[in-house]
């Protein structure tokens, strides 16, 4: 098989199971001559399982106007919110702690994400994630 010319990468967060032409995937993806329903179509297919949570998508367009997708986890973030069950982080990190996540929740948030953390085992991951808590104004507890 001959190898596929590459145009470019599109980057997009988009809720899972919810892509449609509505901006930003129909501006972004338009501009590059790619087929906007029959990304939605098989990105909604794909995300199912994470449906209403943000999920980022990189896309590789071809020069033929073809297309394939890599979708990664949702953010960090978002599981940590999910978990401690905030709307937002503070507005102040390192100022004002608007709550704590257990280390146990942190670990957990760690395997769901270590396919895409640059971390070799789970404590890095968790070290990882406990940074991004701290980050949002949120303490770590034992």
């Amino acid at each position: 098989m001959a190898k596929k010319e590459i145009t470019g990468y599109v980057k997009l967060q988009i809720n899972g199971g919810q892509a449609n032409p509505a901006p930003p995937v129909g501006p972004a993806l338009g501009q590059r001559g790619i087929n906007i329903m029959e990304f939605c179509k098989a990105f909604n297919e794909k995300t199912k399982n994470f449906m209403g949570k943000p999920v980022p998508v990189i896309i590789t367009v071809y020069k033929d106007k073809k297309f394939d997708f890599v979708i990664k986890s949702p953010p960090a973030s978002h599981f940590i919110k999910e978990a401690v069950k905030l709307k937002s982080g503070s507005k102040e990190p390192g100022r004002n702690i608007v709550a704590s996540i257990t280390k146990k929740q942190v670990e957990e948030i760690a395997k769901k994400k270590m396919a895409d953390l640059n971390a070799h085992d789970i404590d890095e991951a968790a070290k990882i994630i406990s940074g991004s808590a701290r980050s949002m104004g949120i303490e770590v507890k034992e």
